[in-house]
């Protein structure tokens, strides 16, 4: 072989190797950026009118106007600010406190547990001021359930050997001393009301309320459910739905204070529940075709209102009036993904814009183009807003950092 043969041999062995480098790069690209969820996505508008009921769901395609800002030092965008880095322990409450006097101005506070020390930090809005507010080290989090006053927190965390025990502990933003609630509870929702707790097990489920004090009022209901979440819905109603998965049925079930259980929603696939705070409402979604679809529920006529937007409904929250709802609202799909189940357990994250629902205007509305504005991904759940509707907070699921919008 002389050598130019063995020139051009070598040549296109080295063209082999590019061309199967370049192609395996590709593929890797398309593999791990080009994957799109199967989420029923909404095309940003200014206004999108729900369908009537029955009708299927339409998006539109109007553009919509977002301002353009920079992030300063202190990462402040317009009427959008991360207060904490994080990670924080998702839930969080917005409070609007009245004048001290005659020559100050009403403030609004964002109360919230940092995850690594378990200590509640309370941050102005008005001021701009993040202040500690108690130092008590509770490590290990994992969610945290406050009352609407903000100045006491329910946190559920692990303990014991591997973990085995969850404790659930009423922290306060004060310096006196909380109090205990019984081991092992499965879920608790907190209200003026009230503690609504509730205990499962392999023969079902049983839900309790407590005073405010951590005393016993009484035994709600038993059920031989399990596996369920509870939610208040108004001053004499609860909300109980099964725990969302993809590969099993799920219903919703309004109970009344008598223990009586009336089915509102299910069969149905992944499914989830929100009610508004006067009952009269509850957002679900649940899985349809591989989809996401969200529906409104009227609980006193039974009237279903299918929504042209549509999330896992943990990423959403009613304000107090019931006459709005905030969701974050996934702009991304991702093939393959098993819904809500592989969201839960980390294993994807969305790319959320944050949209307004009016409920009795009956349309929805983009709100905040986190993307757009912050150059990075919003992955939105444990939303919350203040009684008076002005201020917003959510946590980025992606890194556990903690915003604050102005509404």
């Amino acid at each position: 072989m002389d050598t130019s043969q063995i020139i051009m041999r070598r040549t296109l062995i080295i063209i082999v190797i590019v061309i199967t480098i370049l192609g395996i790069g590709g593929a890797t690209y398309f593999f791990f950026f080009l994957r799109t969820a199967n989420v029923t996505i909404a095309t940003p508008s200014s206004n999108i009118r729900f369908p009537s009921a029955g009708q299927n769901s339409s998006f539109g395609s109007i553009p919509t106007k977002t301002e353009a800002t920079q992030a300063s030092s202190t990462k402040t965008f317009s009427r959008l600010t991360e207060i904490s880095a994080g990670p924080i322990v998702p839930g969080e409450v917005v409070v609007t406190t009245p004048a001290v006097n005659a020559s100050s101005s009403p403030d609004t506070l964002v109360k919230y547990i940092e995850r690594r020390s378990g200590n509640i930090y309370s941050y102005s809005v008005t001021k701009g001021i993040l202040t500690r507010i108690s130092n008590k080290t509770i490590p290990g989090i994992q969610n945290a359930k406050w009352l609407p006053n903000g100045m006491t927190t329910f946190i559920q965390y692990l303990s014991g050997a591997n973990s085995s025990i969850i404790n659930t502990y009423s922290l306060t933003s004060s310096k006196s001393d909380g109090f205990f609630l019984p081991q092992d509870l499965a879920d608790i929702a907190v209200s003026s009301a009230g503690i609504l707790t509730l205990a499962s097990g392999v023969n079902g489920s049983s839900a309790s309320l407590y005073n405010l004090d951590g005393s016993r009022s009484t035994e709600l209901f038993t059920t031989p459910l399990s596996s369920l979440r509870l939610q208040f819905a108004g001053p004499k109603h609860y909300l109980a739905f099964t725990k969302a998965s993809a590969t099993l049925n799920g219903y919703a079930y309004l109970i009344d204070d008598s223990g009586n259980f009336s089915r509102i929603a299910g069969p149905e696939k992944g499914l989830v529940a929100l009610t508004s705070h006067s009952g009269k409402w509850v957002l679900i979604s649940y899985l349809h075709k591989e989809t996401m679809d969200m529906e409104l529920i009227n609980t006193e006529t039974r009237e279903i209102v299918p929504l042209p937007v549509a999330t896992i409904v943990d990423k959403c929250v009613w304000a107090a009036d019931d006459s709005v709802v905030y969701c974050g609202i996934p702009k991304n799909s991702i093939s393959g993904a098993i819904l809500p189940d592989d969201w839960y357990q980390g294993a994807i994250h969305f790319s959320d814009r944050i949209w307004k629902i009016n409920v009795s205007g009956r349309y929805a509305k983009l709100l905040l183009d986190f993307p757009k504005q912050t150059n990075s991904n919003l992955d939105a759940e444990a939303l919350s807003v203040d009684s008076a509707n002005t201020t917003l907070t959510f946590v980025n699921k992606n890194d556990g950092s903690l915003w604050v919008y102005t509404l």
